[in-house]
């Protein structure tokens, strides 16, 4: 994110409810939302979609950021989070809605990119994850999607770096036979 020292300036100054930096903070972060949700889902359209979420649940929640890490790791989460709901609603407004538009053969996006199919293919991991393991999605998020550094990961967690690690260890090993059964 550009100019990272104003961004968490301004995400302070929002969180203390001032609308002026809100208003400033949401300028900023928008494309770099938009890139991140992006990693998340490959269609643009759907990224575009997940971005609007996030700023706007960026605008609803700021208060609850509290400045304990730094305002971009917090976004990164809400980032995942709303790009995760973004692919589960329209992972199931295809199965309530098959064939709405006859014409067109359904196209399994596994097969139309590698770089797409292996977001989808992790998506779907990380569903099965959060339903087996929960407390396993975050270490994995921050650090395999969100590229963060370890240190900084523990720290928003509030777990010691050891735990991180092992928690990071289990989540790929977890997640592993489940992204090799879909390719």
């Amino acid at each position: 994110m550009r100019h990272t020292a104003d961004t968490e300036e301004l995400a302070r100054r929002a969180a203390q409810g001032e609308v002026a930096a809100l208003d400033a903070l949401l300028e900023r972060i928008g494309p770099e939302v938009l890139r991140r949700c992006g990693r998340f889902l490959p269609c643009r359209e759907d990224a575009e979609e997940a971005a609007q979420d996030v700023l706007l649940r960026v605008a609803r929640k700021i208060t609850t950021f509290e400045g304990r890490s730094r305002f971009s790791t917090w976004l990164y989460m809400v980032v995942a989070n709303c790009s995760r709901a973004k692919y589960r609603e329209l992972k199931r407004r295809a199965t309530e809605q098959p064939g709405t538009i006859p014409d067109l053969h359904p196209v399994d996006p596994r097969t139309t990119s590698v770089i797409a199919g292996s977001r989808i293919d992790l998506l779907e991991g990380l569903e099965q994850l959060q339903q087996t393991h929960p407390h396993l999605v975050a270490p994995l998020v921050y650090r395999d999607i969100c590229q963060l550094e370890y240190a900084e990961i523990a720290e928003r967690l509030d777990i010691p770096l050891g735990t991180l690690k092992s928690r990071l260890h289990h989540a790929r090993r977890e997640i592993r036979p489940w992204l090799a059964s879909t390719a």
